[in-house]
């Protein structure tokens, strides 16, 4: 007897891989592999999720009102052009089952994010991958790769893994090329971190055009990962279409508690960018020190890259063995570097201690 069988392509994904946790023998775990915020959650959302502990066996408000108000307050924003979601993959699938499927393509660069290519797949699009020049988004690459079938446009900026950055002014230009059909999505996860004057989000495009999304997460610098909320600002007619098709409960109550409670935090945002800058800096110069290539990153991690295969997995053994963990990338394409999130003042020194001691020794 045969079972049910899924459409052939979905056999075709590879599963994402999150950072591992643990390392199975460390007395200690540094755990480096998953970009998450350096403090851990702000005090207020942690006050916010004990609070909500009470009111849990309410279903929440399933347009995160509140939620959506707090956000447009803090960024300027209208709350109507405002959609949460249980973390900003959860948007991401929406737009790809939404607007792609069988005939739609789907454009991304080489190394973007891979719940790109996997939600794109799973809508039944064909997803083209766009090659890098030196590790960043290369715009023209892109707009060669867009045909009259091609639907979706992804870019994460600042591109994780890479660490890569596109200006305002380029990705203006990029969105002005673009035909009108194509919805651009800036994936701006990581955009409390950027400290280049040239940079936008994104809201500047979405303001200005129909045809331009921006998502963002709490999942970083609001150090709220485990919670699971996103959220993405959008012309009325996409948010229109996200409402129609999201899951009606998509963002618990704690999390959206967690939420509002983490952009009332005072000077977490501020702290926690200028701690970033700075032990970037300091990673980065150590690493270069050390002998490893280190890509320009306006992220909170970097890509140290180590030229070879061999060479990376035994940095990354070399580490684990000290109860460090960061990130293999070899699913992005790239099994010759390693991303390493910034961490605390100490974590850094570690990461600089231990791979240059492997340099030195290996």
């Amino acid at each position: 007897m045969t079972g049910p069988t899924p459409r052939p392509e979905i056999l075709g994904i590879h599963p994402y891989v999150a950072g591992e946790s643990t390392v199975a023998g460390a007395n200690r775990t540094v755990k480096l592999s998953s970009n998450e915020g350096a403090f851990g959650v702000p005090p207020g959302a942690q006050a916010a999720i004990r609070e909500a502990t009470e009111e849990v066996f309410r279903y929440p408000d399933g347009g995160a009102t509140a939620l959506r108000a707090a956000l447009g307050k803090r960024w300027g924003l209208d709350p109507a052009r405002i959609v949460c979601g249980a973390g900003s993959d959860d948007l991401l699938y929406q737009f790809c089952l939404s607007y792609g499927g069988p005939g739609r393509d789907i454009v991304m660069s080489a190394h973007g994010f891979t719940i790109y290519e996997i939600a794109g797949v799973y809508a039944g699009s064909k997803v083209i991958k766009v090659p890098e020049r030196d590790m960043a988004t290369d715009l023209d690459a892109m707009l060669a790769a867009v045909s009259p079938a091609t639907r979706l446009v992804f870019i994460a900026n600042p591109n994780n893994p890479t660490g890569s950055m596109v200006s305002a002014e380029a990705l203006a230009r990029f969105r002005a090329a673009l035909p009108a059909h194509v919805l651009l999505v800036i994936d701006s996860a990581y955009a409390e971190y950027v400290t280049a004057d040239e940079y936008d989000a994104g809201i500047k495009l979405v303001d200005a055009t129909d045809n331009t999304v921006m998502t963002r997460t709490f999942s970083k610098i609001f150090g709220l990962g485990g919670m699971r909320i996103g959220w993405c600002y959008a012309p009325p007619a996409v948010v229109d279409v996200l409402n129609r098709v999201r899951g009606p409960f998509n963002v618990s109550v704690a999390a959206q508690a967690a939420a509002i409670a983490a952009l009332a935090e005072p000077g977490w945002v501020e702290h926690s960018r200028a701690h970033n800058a700075e032990f970037r800096q300091v990673m980065t110069d150590g690493l270069t020190a050390a002998g490893i290539k280190v890509w320009p990153s306006q992220g909170n991690f970097v890509l140290a890259d180590f030229v070879t295969v061999d060479k990376a997995n035994a940095a990354d053994a070399f580490l684990r063995k000290r109860g460090i963990i960061v990130r293999k990338v070899g699913g992005y394409g790239l099994p010759h570097c390693l991303r390493i999130t910034i961490g605390t003042a100490e974590e850094v020194g570690l990461i600089i201690e231990g791979l240059t001691e492997f340099v030195r020794h290996g």
